[in-house]
């Protein structure tokens, strides 16, 4: 679906400069919001008056949640490295190639999900030259495997945090538990999660203990590519205020696999299937709700939006967004089931789902410009990225009463010096642990004496000196 066709599938624009804030759990319908003079707005929906000083005030009283050691086993280009981390801006210089980014991807894997690169899981393990993957004999039963740990310091107190890759053949011991109630034999990529010392089922629980969003240089084309990518980073958002959201994703993906592959099949087994799309129209219907009152929420937080950054306004487009506007939600997922019902034969050819949530989009506009995101230059487009992303960050401290980790490979250095300043002023005001990277130090010059800084050199990490104003 191209911009230009997407007005009638629209959820009304929301700007990042005149929103509130909505309970997750309430469905509304059409509303608007008005900004006066005086930097306070009104939400129409609700009669409630909010002045963006105050709301910035209580963005900036939060607490944090910060990393205070990082281990990793067999990973990427590690064999082995251990990080004791101080609160606050953690910087990692090194030529390209050193494995800065390599250490923000196990950072992320701390969430739920494939990490910032959407990796499969067999990739990631240490590759050897000449040898390949690091030990190859780790694929049999019970061997070892790549591996993150991590100590948190959270407002409830300090948490452990383990994952890495299960690649037991068969059975479905505790290390196996995911959720799914497969055993590991089945052939899917399983992840093991460790909480505290004990197992635990599903990835849920990771976004329960911290909140963790990334911006790397691949997602430079966000708002140019396939409408896949604009999903996936919305809801990596969303997971921060609505960990639950995690748990509905798997569901809805596991059902709507298995309902392609029964309908591939030709198996008459109608009964089957029309569980499968009952499942289906539950959690779509819930997925688009959770997106619907994240954007609202992100909104109310772009009122406190930083004037170096770009403001951005946002729309859902899609059949299920733009239907929970005017109708209840069981409305909705009534009529998604009965549209999976009929559509079954198109399915049965085409694979997937030809309705449903995995079929919408974010659309992003440059507020100020009155332009469509994908047709603002590349800076732009990264600005208006950066500026989602602090709104995301206020919306997570107030929602949780702490900050989110941010992790942002290689952006500072593409950044003008008031931009780059305003991001760095951002990060301390949230009191957020911000993982950045870049090839010179001296980049990080304003946060040489607030941040840590590392030196990443073929697949090792050291502590190092920041850089000095007469350099």
């Amino acid at each position: 679906m191209t911009i230009a066709n997407q007005k009638d599938h629209m959820a009304p624009d929301l700007a990042l400069n005149t929103a509130p804030d909505l309970p997750a759990t309430e469905r509304r319908g059409p509303a608007s919001a008005n900004a006066d003079d005086a930097g306070a707005f009104t939400w129409n929906g609700s009669g409630e008056t909010w002045d963006a000083q105050e709301i910035r005030g209580r963005a900036m009283t939060g607490g944090a949640v910060s990393l205070s050691r990082l281990t990793l086993t067999h990973f990427r280009s590690y064999e082995a490295a251990s990080l004791k981390i101080a609160p606050g801006p953690v910087i990692l210089t090194g030529v390209n190639g050193a494995g800065k980014t390599n250490l923000l991807e196990a950072v992320s894997f701390l969430s739920p999900g494939r990490g910032l690169r959407g990796a499969k899981l067999t990739e990631i393990a240490r590759r050897v030259p000449g040898l390949g993957e690091a030990g190859a004999a780790m694929d049999e039963p019970g061997a070892a495997n790549w591996a993150v740990a991590a100590e948190i310091e959270t407002p409830e107190g300090p948490r452990t945090v383990g994952t890495g890759r299960d690649v037991a053949a068969g059975g479905n011991g505790p290390g196996r538990a995911n959720g799914s109630g497969r055993a590991s034999g089945s052939g899917r990529e399983r992840r093991l999660i460790k909480i505290d010392g004990e197992f635990v089922r599903g990835q849920q629980a990771l976004s329960e203990i911290l909140s963790v969003v990334w911006l790397t240089p691949q997602m430079d084309g966000l708002f140019r590519e396939s409408a896949s990518g604009r999903r996936r980073f919305m809801d990596r958002l969303t997971y921060g205020f609505d960990p639950e959201h995690a748990g509905r994703l798997s569901a809805y993906e596991h059902a709507m696999r298995e309902r392609s592959r029964l309908l591939k099949s030709g198996r008459d087994d109608a009964t089957w299937v029309a569980s499968l799309e009952d499942t289906m129209a539950r959690y779509g219907v819930a997925i688009a709700a959770a997106r619907r009152a994240f954007l609202e929420r992100l909104a109310r937080s772009g009122a406190v939006a930083v004037s170096a950054f770009p403001q951005a306004r946002l729309a859902l487009a899609g059949d299920l967004e733009a239907q929970l506007e005017s109708q209840p939600a069981l409305a909705v997922e009534d009529e998604l089931r009965d549209r999976l019902a009929a559509g079954r034969g198109r399915d049965a050819e085409t694979g997937g789902a030809s309705v449903g949530p995995h079929r919408s989009d974010l659309v992003v506009h440059h507020v100020a410009k009155d332009m469509p995101a994908a047709l603002c230059s590349t800076g732009e487009q990264k600005a208006l990225l950066i500026s989602m992303v602090l709104a995301h960050a206020r919306l997570v401290t107030l929602d949780r009463g702490a900050a989110p980790l941010l992790l942002l490979d290689e952006v500072a250095a593409h950044l003008d010096a008031s931009r780059r300043g305003a991001l760095y002023d951002e990060i301390l005001a949230l009191g957020a642990q911000a993982w950045l990277t870049g090839t010179e130090a001296s980049v990080f010059l304003e946060l040489a004496d607030c941040a840590q800084f590392f030196e990443v050199q073929d697949g090792a990490v050291a502590s190092c000196e920041p850089p000095l104003a007469n350099k």
